[in-house]
C-alpha cells in the first residue's frame, strides 16, 4: 500500500503511524507541517529519534577511567542470544526495534527509490547463472542457481557419460530446498569424498556461525548423518572417503579442536586442541591430497601439522613449531612443498622448498629471494608446475613456474587498475590453471590457462542481462598524498559523461585492517550510484597489503592511526584533484572499515555529507577489554592489549570511535547491525548510535537499522542482501542530495 502513496502521503502517514517502543527507548515521529520545497533529508529532521536510556558505568582500567553510559545494550547472555535470537533482554529488544522503527520513518519516503535501485541491481544478475565446471576425474562440479532462487543449486555431471540417460545433471545440494521455512541460511564447506559418493556440508541457520556438519549419500540422496551442531563450518575429507576432520567451536565463539570421525560414527575422536585463545584453528588438504592439514595461526604467526591422508588415524607431523611473527604456508607440488613466509626477515615474503616426506622446517631451502615492495600473496601447486601472485603498487600479476626447467613466465594485462584471481580447481596433474580478471568497468571474465603452450580459453564472460558498455564508464588510478608523505593509492569509476569539474558527489570506501586489500572488481552495485552521477572512489590504505606488508604493518597496533589518516587523507586529495567537493562525499565501510568510517568522521567530519557504517566495530576499548567475547584474544596482536599494556590502551582510546564523539557537527549517520553477530556484537553500533545522536552539536541524521534474524554478512538470500544494499545506497543518495528529484518523479507516477 505505502509504495503506492506519493512520498509525501506515506511520509504522513508513518508519521502518524509510528509509535515509541517504549518511554524509555525515545518518542514517535513528530507531526509538523511539510511544505514542497523540502528535501528529504528536511523532512526527515521532522521525525523524533529514540533516545537511549544512559545508565552511567564508570570502568577502571590500568590506571585509567572511562564511562559508558550505554553498557546496558550488551546482554549479560549473549551467548545463548546468539544461538536463539528470542532470548534476548526486553528492554534492549525495544530499544532495537524503536530505532528500526525510527529507520523505517525516516527512510519510508525512498521505497520507490529503493525498489527502483533493487530492480535495476537485480537486473544486472543473470538470475539462472552458473559456474564453469571443474572436472574431478571421472565428473564436472559446478554451481548454479535457477531463475528468481535465492540460493545456490550444487551439481555434477559425468565428464564422458555412456549414454544420454547418464548426461543427465544430479543435484548434489539444493539451497533453495533447504531454505524453506527458515529465515537464515548459510552454507560453509560443500565437499564431495574422494570416492565421489558422499557429499558433506556445512550450513548455518542462525547467522551466528555455528554449522551443522552434515553427510548426504548420494546414490539415494537422502543424509545418513549429522556430525555436529558446533562446528566452524570448515572440515576435511581423508581419502578413504569414510574419515573426516572438523573444527570445533567454543561457546564464546572460538575455533579451538580438531576432531576426527568416520561418517557412520556417533562419537568423535580429539585430535588437537589449541590452548592459546589468540589462536584460529582451521583444516584442509594439500593439493596433491597427500596429507590433510591442520593450520592454526594468529594474525602473525602461523603452524602447520599434517596428517597422512591415506593413514587418517596417524599421529599429526608438526612442520614448523610457531615463533611470534613468523608466518608460513606450505602448498604441495610433484616437486615438493613449496613454503611461502616471512621467515628471516622476509617482510613482503620469500619462498621455500621441503620435500613431500620431510617437510620441516631444517629441510626448507629458499628458491625465491624477498625482494623489498613485491609481496607474494599465494602460491597454487600442480604436478609440474607453481603458480604465484605478486603484487606491486596495488596491481596483481601472475606468475607461471615449470618445476622440471625453473622457467617462468608472467600472465600480462593491460588495464589502469584491475583484480585477478587463481583457482587450482580438482586436478592436481594437469596443465591447466584457472584464472579471472575483471576491472570496475571490465565484468569477469573466466579462463582456462595452458600453462605449457601459454594459450589462454575464455569459458565464461560474466553476462549483464540489462545491459552494460565497459567504455561508457572510465577507471582511473590516482595517488593521494599521505600526512607523511607516503603515496596511496586510489582507484576511480565513473561514468564517461559524469563531469569532473569538482561538482560531483562521492562515495569514499575502504577497509584498511588485517592486510586485506581490496581488489579493483567489478560489482554491479555501485553502477546504480555511477549511473546517477557518483564517483565511486577505493582507497587502498594502510592497514591493507596494496602496497606490501610493510603497508600493512604500517597501519596496525601503534600504527593504526595511519589507517584512518590515510583514509582522510585521500578524500582530501579527491577534492584538491577535482574530482568531488568537501562535505560532497560519503564515507562507506564495512566491519574493520565501519571502524574507518567512525574514525574518519571523528577527524574530519565536514569533509562527509554522509557515512555509512556496516556492522561496525565502533567499540574498541571495551571490546579488546573483554577477553569473552570470540575475537578478543585472537585480535590483540592487530590491535594491542587493553588489559594488561598501558601504550596499547592509549592508542586505541585516541582513534576507537565512541570514545571519541564530540560535540560537534557530524555527517548524516547509517549503522547497519545483526543480532546474531559474532564478529562484531548488535551492541557496539546500538552504542555508538546512541551516543552519536545524544552528543553531536547538530540536528544531523543518526540511523541504525538491526537485522533480527540475521549476523554478520545480512541476509542470506541473494536478493535479500541486494535490498539491503539498495536501502544503503538510497540513504547515500539522500544526502548528497541526488535522490529527492528521483524520488518526486517516481511519486509524481505513482499519484497518476
Amino acid at each position: 500500500m505505502l509504495r503506492k502513496l506519493p512520498a509525501l502521503a506515506a511520509l504522513s502517514l508513518l508519521v502518524a503511524c509510528s509509535q515509541p517502543a517504549s518511554d524509555e527507548t525515545g518518542t514517535a515521529a513528530d507531526a509538523n507541517i511539510e511544505t514542497p520545497e523540502m528535501t528529504l533529508i528536511d523532512r526527515a529532521l521532522q521525525i523524533s529519534a529514540p533516545t537511549a536510556e544512559q545508565r552511567p558505568l564508570t570502568i577502571e582500567q590500568l590506571g585509567r577511567t572511562r564511562t559508558d553510559e550505554y553498557a546496558w545494550l550488551r546482554d549479560d547472555n549473549w551467548q545463548e542470544v546468539m544461538r536463539d535470537p528470542s532470548v534476548l533482554q526486553a528492554d534492549i529488544r525495544a530499544h532495537l526495534e524503536a530505532e528500526n522503527a525510527y529507520y523505517n520513518a525516516v527512510m519510508s519516503p525512498t521505497e520507490a527509490l529503493q525498489e527502483r535501485i533493487f530492480q535495476e541491481i537485480r537486473g544486472r544478475i543473470r538470475e539462472d547463472d552458473s559456474s564453469v565446471p571443474e572436472r574431478d576425474g571421472e565428473f564436472e562440479y559446478y554451481t548454479r542457481f535457477r531463475e528468481g532462487g535465492q540460493y545456490p543449486v550444487f551439481a555434477r555431471r559425468p565428464v564422458d557419460p555412456a549414454s544420454p540417460e547418464e548426461d543427465a545433471e544430479q543435484i548434489l545440494l539444493d539451497g533453495d530446498v533447504e531454505a524453506d521455512g527458515i529465515e537464515y541460511l548459510d552454507f560453509g564447506t560443500i565437499a564431495h569424498s574422494p570416492d565421489h559418493r558422499y557429499l558433506a556440508w556445512s550450513v548455518d541457520t542462525r547467522g551466528s556461525e555455528y554449522y551443522e556438519i552434515r553427510i548426504r549419500d548420494l546414490t539415494t540422496g537422502e543424509d545418513i548423518a549429522t556430525l555436529t551442531d558446533e562446528s566452524t563450518g570448515d572440515f576435511a575429507w581423508a581419502n578413504d572417503s569414510s574419515t573426516l576432520f572438523w573444527v570445533w567451536r567454543d561457546a564464546n565463539g572460538r575455533s579451538k579442536r580438531v576432531y576426527r570421525q568416520d561418517r557412520g560414527a556417533a562419537d568423535s575422536e580429539l585430535v588437537y586442541d589449541e590452548p592459546d585463545d589468540g589462536f584460529f584453528v582451521n583444516v584442509g588438504n594439500t593439493a596433491g591430497d597427500t596429507y590433510v592439514v591442520i593450520s592454526t595461526s594468529g594474525h602473525t604467526t602461523s603452524e602447520v601439522r599434517l596428517i597422512d591422508a591415506n593413514n587418517p588415524a596417524s599421529d599429526p607431523i608438526l612442520v614448523s613449531a610457531r615463533e611470534t611473527d613468523v608466518e608460513y604456508s606450505l602448498t604441495e607440488t610433484g616437486d615438493g612443498f613449496y613454503i611461502l613466509t616471512n621467515l628471516d626477515g622476509a617482510v613482503d615474503f620469500q619462498v621455500m622448498r621441503a620435500p613431500i616426506d620431510a617437510p620441516q622446517r631444517e629441510n626448507w631451502e629458499t628458491v625465491i629471494d624477498h625482494r623489498p615492495g613485491t609481496l607474494v600473496t599465494s602460491l597454487l601447486g600442480f604436478r609440474d608446475w607453481m603458480v604465484r601472485v605478486e603484487r606491486e603498487d596495488a596491481l596483481p600479476r601472475i606468475i607461471v613456474r615449470h618445476l622440471e626447467s625453473g622457467e617462468e613466465h608472467t600472465i600480462a594485462f593491460a588495464e589502469e587498475a584491475y583484480s585477478l584471481g587463481v583457482d587450482a580447481g580438482f586436478e592436481f596433474a594437469t596443465d591447466t590453471m584457472r584464472f579471472s580478471y575483471e576491472s570496475p568497468s571490465t565484468p569477469e571474465e573466466t579462463y582456462d590457462y595452458d600453462m605449457a603452450t601459454r594459450e589462454r580459453e575464455l569459458r565464461k564472460r560474466q553476462e549483464i542481462p540489462s545491459g552494460h558498455d565497459p567504455a561508457d564508464y572510465v577507471v582511473r588510478r590516482i595517488m593521494a598524498p599521505a600526512h607523511d608523505g607516503e603515496q596511496i593509492p586510489v582507484t576511480l569509476l565513473y561514468h564517461r559523461d559524469t563531469p569532473v569539474d569538482g561538482t560531483a558527489p562521492l562515495m569514499l570506501y575502504g577497509y584498511g585492517s588485517y592486510g586485506i586489500t581490496i581488489p579493483a572488481a567489478f560489482r554491479v552495485t555501485p553502477l546504480s550510484l555511477v549511473d546517477r552521477g557518483m564517483i565511486y572512489a577505493i582507497a587502498h590504505i594502510r592497514g591493507s597489503q596494496a602496497r606490501g606488508y610493510g603497508w600493512y604493518l604500517d597501519g596496525k597496533l601503534e600504527n593504526k592511526i595511519n589507517t584512518f589518516r590515510d583514509f582522510v587523507s585521500a578524500g582530501e586529495a579527491l577534492v584538491a584533484q577535482g574530482f568531488t567537493s568537501r562535505g560532497n562525499m560519503v564515507a562507506y565501510g564495512g566491519s574493520a572499515g565501519g571502524l574507518l568510517v567512525g574514525a574518519a568522521i571523528n577527524l574530519q567530519p565536514d569533509l562527509f555529507a554522509g557515512a555509512i557504517a556496516a556492522v561496525p566495530f565502533v567499540d574498541v576499548i571495551n571490546t579488546m577489554s573483554d577477553p569473552t567475547l570470540p575475537l578478543t584474544p585472537p585480535e590483540w596482536p592487530e590491535w594491542g592489549n587493553p588489559i594488561e599494556d598501558p601504550e596499547a590502551y592509549d592508542t586505541i582510546a585516541e582513534y576507537s570511535p565512541y570514545d571519541n564523539i564530540e560535540a560537534i557537527d557530524y555527517p548524516h549517520v547509517l549503522a547497519t547491525a545483526g543480532l546474531t553477530d559474532p564478529r562484531v556484537t548488535y551492541w557496539e553500533p546500538a552504542k555508538w548510535t546512541a551516543r552519536l545522536r545524544a552528543t553531536r552539536a547538530d540536528n544531523g541524521l543518526t540511523l541504525m537499522r538491526t537485522n533480527m534474524g540475521a549476523g554478520h554478512g545480512g541476509a542470506s538470500g541473494r536478493f535479500d542482501s541486494l535490498r539491503e544494499t539498495a536501502e544503503n545506497w538510497a540513504f547515500a543518495l539522500m544526502t548528497v542530495g541526488l535522490a529527492d528529484a528521483e524520488v518526486a518523479e517516481l511519486s509524481t507516477a505513482a499519484a497518476e
